[in-house]
């Protein structure tokens, strides 16, 4: 296969689940070949793994390549979750390696956050919420970042999927303790998920991955909703924590309304959630126009990487949200 016509990219989209590798031409609507790590880049005392994650991505690029006939490559660019605390290894040693293994010189490396709202919004102005088990809100004028929340299950996060999880179990607790404030609905579908109410500090104290462990009832906690006014109110308050995160970074604009975007698993727990967000919006954030996310946090790495490509990113640059390198 001949390789002619625009450059090409790549985009690194690495979270908790795994690392996800995409290569495409610059061309808007271009195609991108998608192949997928379920391993997770390691972090150790130097933060993200430089060595971890070109020993995924290096041979990620030789297939992905061999399925594409693609050439050069003219920019990359890397959204990683923990990049604005935990990346300083990878700016030290990914453009030498990138330079050196693939004649890379043009190389972003972004927070997840950015990539979010880069594909959520692309270059636009406005604000983007990004929910799953954890959230964190970013907004930019263009000019710079502005966030919200983002600080982890234990400090924030509220709203998220390990927020609602948690305070549905803790609904379920109070029912099993006869305290005020308790939802038996719950203690069912604790007693049905986890076993016995006394045994769950047990499961859930020593584990590692406890916000999973947290956000995976917060399906329950909506499955509930319809009948059960505690769930119901759960869900209204995670709501509204949401929209005050995105109102806290949403820019104001003068000529027109500035846009806001939602992406992230959690806005798939569906009407229950999806109903009292709209109250909420229309609440706190009557000057914003809200908009469906064109993308995911991997188009987002892929958009940066083709505005780098062609001199012409226009999202602002900063040491820990979005740097880049030119070898």
């Amino acid at each position: 296969m001949t390789d002619g016509g625009a450059p090409w990219v790549l985009g690194v989209d690495s979270g908790g689940s795994g690392v996800r590798f995409a290569l495409r031409r610059t061309e808007p609507g271009s195609p991108a070949e998608v192949i997928a790590s379920k391993e997770p880049v390691r972090t150790g005392p130097g933060g993200i793994d430089a060595g971890h994650l070109l020993g995924q991505l290096l041979p990620a690029v030789e297939e992905l390549r061999a399925g594409t006939g693609a050439g050069r490559i003219a920019a990359v660019a890397v959204g990683a979750a923990g990049m604005a605390t935990l990346g300083d290894e990878l700016r030290a040693e990914l453009p030498g390696a990138l330079a050196r293994s693939l004649g890379v010189r043009t190389l972003a490396l972004a927070a997840d956050a950015v990539t979010a709202y880069a594909g959520a919004l692309g270059r636009r102005a406005g604000a983007v919420v990004a929910a799953g088990t954890g959230m964190i809100a970013l907004g930019t004028d263009l000019a710079g970042w502005r966030r919200a929340d983002g600080w982890g299950h234990l400090l924030g996060d509220c709203g998220s999927g390990a927020w609602i999880g948690r305070a549905g179990l803790e609904a379920a607790l109070r029912a099993h303790d006869g305290r005020r404030g308790g939802s038996v609905a719950l203690l069912d579908r604790l007693t049905a998920v986890f076993g016995a109410p006394g045994e769950l500090p047990g499961l859930l104290y020593p584990r590692s991955d406890r916000p999973a462990v947290l956000a995976s009832f917060a399906p329950e906690v909506a499955g509930c909703a319809d009948a059960d006014p505690v769930a119901a109110g759960i869900l209204r308050e995670a709501a509204r924590h949401i929209v005050q995160a995105a109102a806290a970074v949403c820019p104001a604009a003068a000529d027109e309304k500035p846009q806001v975007a939602l992406t992230g698993g959690l806005f798939k727990l569906g009407e229950p959630l999806l109903a009292p967000l709209k109250e909420e919006f229309r609440r706190q954030l009557p000057y914003a126009r809200r908009v469906e996310a064109a993308g995911d946090p991997l188009d987002g790495s892929l958009l940066i990487a083709a505005g780098l490509a062609a001199g012409e990113l226009r999202l602002p640059r900063d040491p820990r949200m979005l740097w880049v390198a030119t070898e």
